[in-house]
């Protein structure tokens, strides 16, 4: 028997994880940690669809956090299977995941102080760093295009999926069942085409099952072009009232767009030169993993590299890890662009360079990506007036510009597109990693273009395949 069960981000766009039985055997895809109210994420990142101990593998699509980030937290909890990723993920994932582990530690040892002054006892991290160092231990690297087995009766293939460096798609075959070959695809996080560093994801090959994300099933985003055009134009104003541009950014994938953007921008004499400041550790290791990774750039990204004698690097950026010349970019008044995470705003260096730079109207703060429900980002993005941060209220004087065509994910028509090219094979359509309202407008779109079976995957549901 073979079946499917839905657990995290089915319904939200956070802690993805669903779970493949195939003889008895558990597969699980991702493994990531859920992000939002404290009390929820807590409960939810605790819980797991079946024993760890009973899952065999993990077949993770990319490195981001919500789709990697609870593996420490598996592996201490008895998974002692094999994590099969690319190459480039497996890289991304060995500083990540201990930053992470960083992260738990670094949240709980403040909760345990308030919780002391109360009475309380003291609550254990999630997991720390030997949890993260066991995980990555465990990771296999296995590049695009290569067939392997998973376990028995299944065998897995990775196909681009253009969402980050190393991201992929998980196509699944089963052993033959009633002479049939089942099938399934995940799309993990779909990219957009034309995004710049990676290549564009491929097609969605011909299954009977697709497991696809929805995480813009609403909404059609600006094409490149025009969210490029506008990028230069918010930067341009800004140095024009002597200003600094303020970027929320995840440290992988998004950072090194943009500073790849700016690369690009700057050579072609679009925008002013004036200083570059990833201010992020994790960022600056995650820019030497792309250095490290060619085999994953388009062409466009190979010619730039030419061109400047490095991608992701010139006489105007400046990487910064010390926390001391971090706090000294305070002190800057003279425009410039400063890079910095959480790309939510909900941790970080970030947070310290919103709050000095929010209540002047010559800066902007410039919103680059998806900001889920109940973050900071999130908030800016939908027009606060005042915010709170270090519990202090601040005015929101600032410019606050959020451009959705750097997004990463892909956005209605490129699902539509990618989708519907298969509706001759596919016999059923889940949509996952989407907020009710994006999955609901696809689903309904997709139904009109001619698939009978659309559902939105539930979490706990399963499914015989």
């Amino acid at each position: 028997m073979a079946e499917l069960l839905f657990h995290g981000a089915a319904g939200e766009v956070t802690g993805s994880m669903h779970m493949v039985r195939v003889d008895g055997r558990w597969v699980a895809l991702d493994c990531g940690l859920y992000q939002g109210h404290r009390a929820e994420a807590e409960e939810k990142n605790r819980q797991w669809p079946v024993s760890p101990k009973d899952i065999s593998a993990v077949l993770l699509s990319h490195a981001h956090i919500d789709h990697s980030g609870r593996l420490p937290r598996l592996v201490r909890d008895g998974f002692e299977g094999v994590v099969y990723c690319t190459p480039a993920t497996r890289d991304l994932c060995a500083f990540m995941l201990p930053d992470s582990a960083y992260i738990q530690q670094e949240d709980v040892f403040y909760v345990n102080k308030r919780r002391a002054r109360r009475g309380l006892g003291p609550v254990e991290p999630l997991y720390d760093d030997n949890d993260a160092l066991g995980a990555i231990r465990l990771m296999h690297g296995t590049p695009f295009g290569r067939w392997f087995q998973v376990v028995p009766g299944m065998r897995a293939c990775f196909r681009d999926a253009g969402h980050m460096l190393g991201s992929a798609g998980v196509h699944l075959e089963l052993a033959s069942r009633n002479g049939k070959t089942p099938s399934l695809y995940y799309s993990g996080d779909v990219g957009r085409p034309d995004k710049p560093i990676i290549r564009d994801p491929t097609p969605f090959p011909p299954v009977d099952v697709l497991l696809c994300e929805s995480t813009y099933g609403a909404r059609v985003n600006e094409s490149a072009e025009e969210a490029r055009q506008e990028f230069i134009d918010i930067l341009c104003r800004t140095h024009e009232r002597g200003g600094k541009v303020i970027i929320p950014a995840f440290s992988v994938g998004r950072t090194q767009t943009i500073v790849y953007y700016i690369q690009e921008e700057m050579v072609a004499g679009r925008i002013p030169r004036m200083p570059v400041f990833v201010d992020s550790p994790m960022s600056c290791d995650a820019t030497e993993v792309f250095v490290a990774h060619p085999e994953c750039y388009d062409a466009d990204a190979r010619d730039l590299q030419r061109q400047t004698g490095g991608l992701l690097a010139g006489r105007m950026f400046t990487y910064i890890r010390d926390v001391q010349e971090s706090k000294r970019l305070h002190r800057r008044r003279r425009p410039c662009i400063i890079i910095s995470a959480s790309g939510m705003c909900e941790a970080g260096r970030i947070r310290h360079h919103i709050k000095n730079n929010i209540r002047s109207p010559k800066n902007t703060i410039l919103i680059v990506g998806f900001q889920p429900a109940h973050t900071l980002g999130r908030r800016l993005a939908d027009g606060a007036k005042s915010i709170n941060l270090f519990h202090q209220k601040f005015r929101v004087r600032a410019e606050v510009v959020q451009i959705h065509g750097f997004s990463a994910h892909a956005d209605q028509a490129d699902l539509l597109r990618l989708i519907t090219a298969r509706r001759e094979e596919v016999e059923r359509v889940f949509l996952i990693h989407g907020e009710p309202e994006q999955s609901e407008v696809l689903a309904d779109k997709l139904r009109a273009s001619g698939l009978p079976q659309v559902e939105l995957g539930q979490r706990g549901r399963r499914v015989e395949l």
